[in-house]
C-alpha cells in the first residue's frame, strides 16, 4: 500500500476516533482502566509471568486421569483449545480498551499460563488474527510458544502441548465472494517448520478495522494509556509493508505482510512452504460474521480434503451444528423487500412477523388505511434489517430490544445457538452437500468435530467452569445506550468448548496425527468421555470416528459416554504452589480446573444419519435425520454404552455419515437462556431479558440450566464401488 494512502487511512481514522471517543465519553458506559502505557510487546512476553519465572510442577497424576483411564484402546483421551486469541489480535487489542470489566493486555505468555494452571488443559493453539499481525508480534507468538513447551517437561510426556498458528479472517457483505474464518494449525515451532509469516486473507482488511487506532494521540490527553497503546499497536500494523504478489513464499521479506485472497490460494501456499499444518473453518453459522445467505456449497470447489481435516461446530459464539430450514426475507424485483408469509411449522418468528404485532399495537385506529400503510412500512424496513443485520428498532418507534422477543434467533430447545443463525452454513448442511467439478471428481465435505473457545481475553479452555459471563466470554456486557445489537448478541456468547482427541500418546506429534485422522470430537466446555466406533461384522474389529469404511453389511455401532466431574471450588494445590494468590483472581477468576471423584449422569444418547445428495436437488432436510435413534441411558454415572444397528443402510447407494450426541445431565451454564424470554402457554416468546447487568450495576452470569453435551465426528459409510 502507497505511503499516501497510508496517511489518508490515518487521517480518516483520526476523523472517526474524534466521533468515537465523543460518544464512549457521552455514554459514560466504559470503565476506563488507566495503566502504565508501555507498549504491549515490551509488556508480554518480556515482562516475567509464571511461566517465564517458576517451574510449573504440573497437575498430579490423579488430575490427568480422567485423560489417560481409556479401557476402549491403547489411546487415551486428552482435552485442548484450537482456537485462542490474545491481545495480539486487533479485535482482542480494542476489546480490552473499552471492556467494562477492567481487564490488563494479554499476550501469549498470559494464554500458556491459564492454559496450564487455569483450565489445565492437555494442548492449545494460538490464533491471533494474521490480518492484525506484525512482523514484531509474530516473532513475539513464536517466541512465547516455543518458551511455553519449553517449560512443559518431558516433549514425550509434556504437561501441555502448544501449537502455533494464526486465524485467516475472510468476510464480505456478499454471499458469493465471501469465504468465511479458517484456524491454521501448525505442527512444528522451529524455524524450518513454519512458515516465516502467517499469511492473512486480505492486506486492506485490517486498515479498516483498525482506523478506531488513532484514538491514541486524542485519548493520551485525557490519561487514557489503553487507546495510547492501541494507537501504537495499530500504527505499526499500518507500517507493515504488504508483500509483493506473485512472488514464492521463499522468496519474499520477512518483514512484510503476505496474503491469499481465496482458500484455494491459502492452500497453495501452504503446500508452497510444504510443512504439516492442518486449516480449521470455523464461525460458519454466526450470523454477526457471515451474510444472510451464506452457504457451503459456494466453498465446496475450494475445500481441500487433505487440510481441512476438522471443522469446528462449538465455541464461545455458539453452536453451528444443525441444519433447519428458516426462511428468510427477499427483495422483489424493484428492490423492496418482502416478508415471507407465515406458516403454521416456522421455527423461528422473522423480525417482519414481529414488527406487524408491534406496529399493529401502536395504531390509534386498528384496521384504517393509516395503520395499515404504517404496518406495511414496518414490515418492510424489519424485513430488510433481517436480512442485513440492523437494528430493526427503526421499524417501530418507541420499542426496546425487549419487546422485540426472540425474532430472527433459534428459538426454545435449541442448545446455545449462534446468534441469527445461519442454517447452510452448519455441520449438517455442509455434511448433506455432494458435488462434481468440471472434470467430475466428486466433491464433498468429509471433516472431523471439534470444540474450542474463541475466546480473545488469552483464556484457553474458559468453560471448566460457569462463571464470569464478561471476562470468560467475549459478551462483555457493555452497549451504548438502546443498542439493540448490543443488546442481544451479548446475550448469545458462551464459556468455550473443547477439543479432544484420541491419541496414541500425550506428546505433540501423537496429538497432532489425531487430529489429521479425525479421531476427535467436541464438547460444550465439559469434559465428556466419549468413544464412536463402527464394527467390522466379519473379523470383529472396530474403527474409531473418523473413520471412512466400505462396507455391504448393514453396520453396526458402539458408542460409550462418561460425563464430566464434577467440579470443586477454588483451585487445587499444585496451582497455589506454582503462581501467585493475586496471579490466581486475576487470570483465573479465583477458580481453576478442579475435578472430584464424582461423575455427571449421561442421559441419552441421540444418533444423526446424514445421506448427502445433489445440491441443485434442494432436498436438504430429507437428507437430514436429526435425531434418527435416541437411546436412553441408565441412571448411573459410570457412563453410558450402547450399540445400534442400522438395517437399511443397504438401501441407500450413497455414502451415509452417522454421529452421535451424548447428552449430560442438566446443569446451569452461563447465558444459558440467551434471551431469557417471558412466554406463554404454547411456549412463544412474548418478551425477553437480554442479559446486561443488574440495576444495581454489576454484571450478572445470567445462569440457566442446559444440557452440556459431546459430538462425535462423523463415521463415513459407503457401498463397495
Amino acid at each position: 500500500m502507497s505511503r499516501w494512502i497510508r496517511f489518508l487511512l490515518i487521517g480518516l481514522s483520526a476523523a472517526i476516533g474524534v466521533i468515537v471517543l465523543g460518544l464512549a465519553v457521552f455514554a459514560g458506559a466504559i470503565a476506563w482502566n488507566a495503566r502504565s502505557g508501555t507498549p504491549l510487546l515490551e509488556r508480554t512476553p518480556a515482562t516475567p509471568t509464571p511461566s517465564s519465572s517458576t517451574s510449573p510442577a504440573g497437575p498430579p497424576a490423579a488430575a490427568k486421569a480422567e485423560a489417560s483411564s481409556s479401557s476402549e484402546a491403547a489411546s487415551q483421551v486428552l482435552f485442548g483449545d484450537l482456537h485462542v486469541h490474545t491481545s495480539y489480535s486487533a479485535d482482542a487489542q480494542l476489546m480490552g480498551v473499552l471492556i467494562a470489566a477492567r481487564e490488563p493486555d494479554r499476550g501469549p505468555a498470559a494464554a500458556c499460563d491459564f492454559a496450564r494452571f487455569c483450565s489445565q488443559l492437555d494442548f492449545w493453539s494460538i490464533n491471533d488474527h494474521a490480518e492484525s499481525l506484525t512482523p514484531a508480534s509474530w516473532r513475539a507468538t513464536v517466541e512465547a510458544v516455543r518458551e511455553c513447551n519449553d517449560l512443559a517437561g518431558d516433549p514425550a510426556d509434556p504437561d501441555l502441548v502448544s501449537f502455533l498458528g494464526w486465524e485467516w479472517t475472510h468476510q464480505r457483505l456478499e454471499a458469493e465472494s465471501h469465504w468465511g474464518h479458517k484456524n491454521v494449525v501448525l505442527l512444528g515451532t522451529q524455524d524450518d517448520e513454519i512458515p516465516a509469516r502467517p499469511i492473512a486473507s486480505d492486506t486492506g482488511a485490517h486498515y479498516t478495522f483498525m482506523l478506531l487506532g488513532a484514538l491514541g494521540p486524542f485519548a493520551d490527553g485525557f490519561g487514557f494509556a489503553d487507546f495510547a497503546d492501541f494507537h501504537r499497536y495499530t500504527m505499526d500494523a499500518l507500517e507493515t509493508e504488504d508483500c509483493e504478489p506473485g512472488v514464492g513464499v521463499r522468496d519474499l521479506p520477512l518483514d512484510c505482510r503476505e496474503a491469499a485472497l481465496t482458500p484455494e490460494a491459502l492452500f497453495a501456499k501452504l503446500d508452497e512452504w510444504g510443512h504439516r499444518a492442518i486449516v480449521i473453518p470455523h464461525g460458519l453459522s454466526w450470523g454477526t460474521t457471515n451474510p444472510a445467505h451464506a452457504r457451503l456449497e459456494l466453498q465446496l470447489e475450494q475445500h481441500d480434503p487433505q487440510r481441512q481435516r476438522l471443522l469446528e461446530i462449538y465455541s464461545g459464539h455458539g453452536n453451528s451444528e444443525v441444519y433447519r430450514s428458516l426462511r428468510r426475507p427477499e427483495p422483489d424485483p424493484e428492490g423492496r423487500w418482502q416478508c415471507p408469509a407465515r406458516a403454521a411449522d416456522d421455527e423461528v418468528e422473522l423480525c417482519c412477523h414481529r414488527a406487524a404485532i408491534l406496529a399493529s399495537a401502536r395504531c390509534e385506529e386498528p384496521g384504517s388505511a393509516d395503520c395499515e400503510a404504517e404496518v406495511a412500512r414496518a414490515v418492510e424496513v424489519a424485513a430488510q434489517s433481517d436480512s442485513t443485520l440492523a437494528s430493526p428498532l427503526a421499524a417501530v418507534a418507541g420499542t426496546t430490544a425487549e419487546d422485540w422477543a426472540d425474532c430472527g434467533q433459534l428459538g426454545r430447545g435449541a442448545f446455545l445457538p449462534a446468534f441469527d443463525y445461519r442454517p447452510r452454513q452448519s455441520a449438517q448442511y455442509s455434511l448433506a452437500l455432494a458435488s462434481r467439478d468440471e472434470d467430475g471428481r466428486a466433491l464433498r465435505y468429509r471433516w472431523g468435530f471439534i470444540g474450542s473457545s474463541d475466546n480473545h481475553r488469552a483464556r484457553a479452555g474458559s468453560g471448566y467452569k460457569e462463571l464470569g459471563r464478561e471476562i470468560m466470554t467475549d459478551g462483555t456486557g457493555y452497549a451504548l445506550p438502546g443498542d439493540f445489537l448490543d443488546a442481544r448478541d451479548k446475550s448469545f456468547y458462551y464459556t468455550g468448548g473443547l477439543a479432544a482427541v484420541h491419541a496414541a500418546g500425550r506428546d505433540r506429534r501423537s496429538i497432532f496425527d489425531a487430529l489429521e485422522r479425525r479421531e476427535t470430537y467436541a464438547t460444550s466446555g465439559d469434559r465428556i468421555l466419549l468413544w464412536f466406533d463402527w464394527l467390522d461384522p466379519e473379523d470383529a474389529l472396530s474403527r474409531p470416528m473418523g473413520s471412512e469404511v466400505e462396507s455391504a453389511a448393514p453396520p453396526r455401532f458402539r458408542v460409550r459416554a462418561v460425563g464430566a466431574f464434577e467440579q470443586k471450588p477454588g483451585c487445587p494445590d499444585f496451582v497455589h504452589a506454582a503462581i501467585s494468590a493475586e496471579e490466581i483472581d486475576s487470570l483465573c477468576l479465583g477458580e481453576c480446573h478442579f475435578p472430584s471423584e464424582t461423575r455427571k449422569p449421561i442421559t441419552r444418547v441421540e444418533v444423526v444419519r446424514i445421506r448427502p445428495g445433489s445440491v441443485e436437488t434442494g432436498d436438504v432436510e430429507d437428507r437430514i435425520e436429526d435425531p434418527w435413534r435416541v437411546i436412553e441411558c441408565p441412571a448411573d454415572r459410570g457412563g453410558c454404552r450402547v450399540e445400534f444397528e442400522d438395517p437399511d443402510y443397504a438401501r441407500a447407494p450413497v455414502e451415509t455419515a452417522y454421529y452421535v450426541r451424548a447428552i449430560q445431565a442438566p446443569s446451569d451454564a452461563v447465558n444459558g437462556d440467551p434471551l431469557r424470554c417471558e412466554r406463554d402457554v404454547q411456549g412463544k416468546c412474548l418478551r425477553s431479558r437480554p442479559c446486561g447487568k443488574r440495576a444495581d450495576g454489576l454484571p450478572e452470569d445470567c445462569l440457566a440450566p442446559v444440557e452440556e453435551r459431546a459430538w462425535s465426528s462423523p463415521i463415513f459409510l459407503r457401498p463397495p464401488r
